[in-house]
Parts: structure tokens; sequence; C-alpha cells
């Protein structure tokens, strides 16, 4: 007695093999897909119908509909036969701006400030024009009202000051009196550190006087002050860099070799006599 044995594997070159197999696919997918699949198959086919060829209509309700069938289906892209998959997402990414752009369309913010507050800030501000506004929001908080400091500052009424020049127009008009010293780091081959001050006059941009040291006290710098400056040519204004690391031995030297006939000032127009 012969036995034959099945071969492991299908031809899947046979017409019933391939027959077969699609009616294994059939069976095994679940019937909400195979409802998913007729719907869309039927929608494109009405939007093909009511349609002028050769361009397709598509209404908002075919939007809305492929857009959730996107985020529905997994195999929504391989029934689709009337338009790109990209042009879909596209769809689906409008519908979203649009969503959040209605849900956004109420916006509360800050509450308001009620208007007897805003008339009590300024007669506050009015009635003491010496008080800024740290001062109107304490007062504020010690009566019980609950405002932030800037909003004190936004309905404060303004004060009218005198107009003073700014630092440009005082530069343009006194830069004849003016020189500016500071100090800067040289690094040498031996790795050591001189430390240069140099004084500018502002008029011309000339080099009043430069020199070299490797420890800057305030002794030092007063006599290279007083080097630079005769008795007659000390100016008026002195101008000093607020950054440097030597700004206690360039000021201690100002207030060392100043005169109280002709004081010299710093860049912010304080007088260093004694």
């Amino acid at each position: 007695m012969r036995l034959h044995t099945v071969p492991n594997r299908l031809d899947v070159s046979c017409p019933s093999s391939v027959s077969v197999l699609h009616t294994l696919q059939f069976l095994v997918r679940s019937r909400a897909v195979l409802h998913l699949e007729i719907l869309a198959l039927r929608h494109q086919l009405a939007v093909a119908n009511r349609s002028r060829r050769p361009r397709l209509r598509f209404t908002t309700i075919d939007r809305v509909l492929w857009a959730w069938l996107s985020q529905r289906w997994h195999g929504w892209s391989a029934a689709l036969h009337v338009v790109e998959p990209a042009t879909v997402l596209a769809w689906h990414r409008r519908g979203f701006r649009l969503f959040w752009t209605w849900k956004s369309r109420h916006r509360t913010g800050r509450p308001g400030v009620p208007a007897d507050i805003r008339a009590l800030i300024r007669e506050m501000s009015t009635l003491n024009p010496l008080w800024g506004a740290p001062r109107i929001h304490g007062e504020l908080q010690k009566l019980g009202i609950s405002v932030s400091q800037s909003t004190v500052a936004k309905y404060m009424r303004p004060q009218r000051r005198p107009p003073s020049q700014t630092w440009r127009t005082f530069l343009t008009n006194h830069a004849n009196q003016i020189m500016a010293a500071d100090f800067f780091v040289v690094p040498t081959v031996t790795f050591r550190l001189l430390f240069v001050l140099v004084i500018l006059e502002h008029d011309r941009r000339r080099l009043v006087h430069v020199t070299v040291t490797e420890h800057p006290t305030a002794a030092w710098t007063a006599q290279q002050l007083r080097n630079a400056f005769s008795e007659h040519e000390a100016p008026p204004y002195l101008v000093l860099s607020v950054n440097s690391i030597h700004l206690a031995s360039l000021r201690g030297a100002v207030i060392e070799v100043q005169k109280p006939t002709q004081p010299l000032r710093s860049a912010h127009g304080t007088s260093t006599a004694r």
C-alpha cells in the first residue's frame, strides 16, 4: 500500500488557489470593515455621477466623511480612487484648524479694571505727583483693592516734566570738555597680565595718556591722572566705564586729584568734589 504525501504549500499560480485565498481573506475581514469599504466605493460613485467631467466637485460633507474615514479605518487609502490620499489629509488638517478657531472664538483674557478703581488711581497720581506706581500700588493694597503694579502704572495720569536734554545732546554740547578713562588687560607671552590705562579726549578722539602696570591701585591711578592733566587742564567731565573691574580705583583716583574750583564729574553727571 502506497501513501501519497500532500505538499506543504499551495501553487498560487493556479486560479483555484487564488480564489481560495481571496475567499479566506474575505472571511477573515470583519463585517464593519466590509461596510466601510462599500460606503467608500458607493460615495465615490455618487461624487462621480453628480459632477461634471473631467473635474470632480466635493462638498463639505464629502470632505468631512473622508476625513473621518482616514481616522477610523486603516485601509481607507486602498479604497480611495477619486483623489490622492494627501488631499484627504489636507482636508483633515483644515478641519482641525477650523475647529480650534471656532472653539477659541470667545477669548476671556484678563478681567477688566472697574471704572471707579481707574478713577481712584488717576486721582491719587494727580494729588500726589511724587508718588510712583509702587507707592500707589501699596496704598491700594492697604485699602483692600487687588490690582497689579503694572495696571497701576497703566492708568496713572502722566506727569508733565520739564524737558531735559538727551545724553547724545549732552555729548554734542560738551564734547570738548569730556575725557574718558578706562583699563583693559593685555596678556603677555610669559602669561603675565598687564593693565593698560587709557585716557581719551572726546572732542578730537585724541589719546591724552597711556600707561601700563601690573598692579593698578588707587594711588597709582591718581598719580597717572596728575601726570595726564596739568593744573589748568583738568576736564570738567571724566567718563568712567561702569563695567570696568577697576572702577573703584578710578573713582578713588578722581576723588584724590580733583580740585574744589573745577570738580571732575562722573559719567552720570554727579560731582565728586569733596
